[in-house]
């Protein structure tokens, strides 16, 4: 859904601005109904962002009813109370605010932003949307119908089918083996049923995690949540238990007709609260991160014109990690650009990096992240992240000094520990040349 033009208008003058703080001040909220959340008050512009994160997410689909939560997540906004799909939205529209719906693998999200003159009336609509949606049958039928359209184009694409097969060989019959969106027959025998009971499960009082940034008080804002979420259920669906790591080192090839490959990789990765954690953030960052000094982006692309891009990322989830990678190449050129991949994974793992890779990542990094507070949503979805990873309320103050404070022996002994180069498994969806299945 697209902002509103004046809600635009005010992100973009508190993007030029905030980066200039040097600290941002974050204020814990209790409520009297039971609810935490994190505040950054910012009177400076009539207007409020809230994030609330539900943990679960997808992975709390009932057994046989997978892409329920996923389905359920779409139908939020499709009418409550005596307004239908076509009147919530009007409602939403002529209060100017925003309400964004999504659902992943861990989490149920809600963002929403709303003018400080609209506030009360848009908490109440959204309100009523969260704790009432009405799942009519024929919103129901229109939602599964773009879910199942989604599914048809996702079975077409490389780029949707080499994940799901790298997903399903690592966590097997764990939720995160398979698509939070189910399978076009799970999607097609979900009922009304299945949705409102996909709905208590999800979005409960005990699992909510909440971020807020902008134009509010502490008092104003324990006042709105309680209102907010005052009807939700105390207690959602158990969480599933940790994912086993299931995935052996060697090459799986799917068969696609198509002139070049889509190849993801990976292995076990590292916890987000290892004490280690930040020496893997530089690492990665220095394998093969977003820029063009990335050392595969180097070898690959630069050297050797094997892809047009290719990156990692370490993927620290609530209930499993891995360390991911993934480019796309001509058929031909499959076979030698993992070659330079697995060749890459034993270097850094055998000499670890250099000094001055680790001096330019860490000015890179420290520089680069007040960019991210660039407005009220980024800043009540960071503080919300926060809150999912465990951290401290002072982090954002402090995280900038723990990058600085990685040693190069640290990064270099981390970097023996995390890169195992006879772990890695390759996914490649396509008719690559010369790639055989052996490990």
């Amino acid at each position: 859904m697209m902002l509103r033009p004046v809600l635009a208008a005010l992100s973009l003058v508190l993007t030029l601005a905030l980066p200039a703080r040097a600290e941002v001040a974050i204020q814990e909220v209790k409520t009297p109904g039971g609810l935490t959340a994190w505040l950054v008050e910012d009177h400076g512009l009539p207007f409020v962002s809230l994030e609330l994160q539900f943990r679960g997410g997808t992975s709390l689909d009932a057994p046989g009813k997978r892409g329920a939560v996923y389905l359920m997540t779409g139908l939020i906004e499709e009418g409550t109370g005596d307004m239908d799909s076509r009147a919530f939205a009007e409602a939403r529209d002529g209060l100017a605010a925003s309400f964004l719906f999504d659902s992943g693998a861990d989490t149920l999200s809600v963002s929403a932003r709303m003018l400080t003159e609209n506030r009360d009336a848009a908490t109440d609509l959204l309100r009523q949307a969260l704790t009432a949606p009405r799942f009519d049958q024929d919103a129901i039928d229109r939602v599964r119908e773009q879910v199942l359209s989604g599914l048809r184009s996702d079975a077409m694409d490389p780029n949707a089918i080499a994940p799901r097969i790298f997903d399903r060989l690592a966590f097997g019959d764990h939720p995160y083996g398979t698509p939070g969106k189910g399978t076009p027959e799970t999607m097609a025998a979900l009922t009304r049923d299945d949705l409102v009971a996909a709905h208590k499960a999800t979005l409960a009082r005990d699992r909510v995690v909440i971020g807020a940034a902008g134009d509010i008080t502490a008092d104003e804002l324990a006042a709105l949540l309680d209102k907010l979420l005052g009807g939700l259920p105390e207690t959602g669906a158990p969480l599933p238990p940790q994912a086993p790591w299931t995935l052996k080192p060697g090459v799986t090839v799917e068969d696609f007709p198509s002139p070049q490959s889509v190849v993801f990789f990976g292995q076990g990765g590292i916890r987000r609260d290892d004490p280690d954690f930040f020496a893997a953030f530089i690492l990665n960052e220095v394998l093969g991160g977003g820029r063009f000094s990335a050392r595969l982006m180097t070898e690959v692309r630069e050297k050797r014109g094997l892809t047009y891009g290719i990156g990692t990322y370490l993927v620290p989830m609530d209930l499993a990690e891995m360390l991911m990678g993934q480019f796309s190449a001509s058929n031909e050129k499959v076979a030698e650009a993992m070659e330079v991949v697995r060749a890459e994974w034993a270097r850094i793992a055998t000499e670890g990096i250099t000094a001055d890779e680790l001096a330019a990542t860490k000015t890179y990094l420290t520089g680069s992240y007040p960019l991210r507070f660039s407005g009220n949503g980024p800043i009540a979805n960071i503080l919300v992240g926060m809150q999912m990873d465990d951290l401290p309320i002072d982090y954002v103050n402090t995280r900038n000094a723990k990058i600085e404070a990685v040693t190069l022996e640290d990064a270099n002994r981390v970097a023996a520990r995390l890169f195992q180069p006879q772990a890695l498994h390759f996914v490649v969806v396509g008719q690559p040349a010369g790639v055989t299945t052996a490990p």
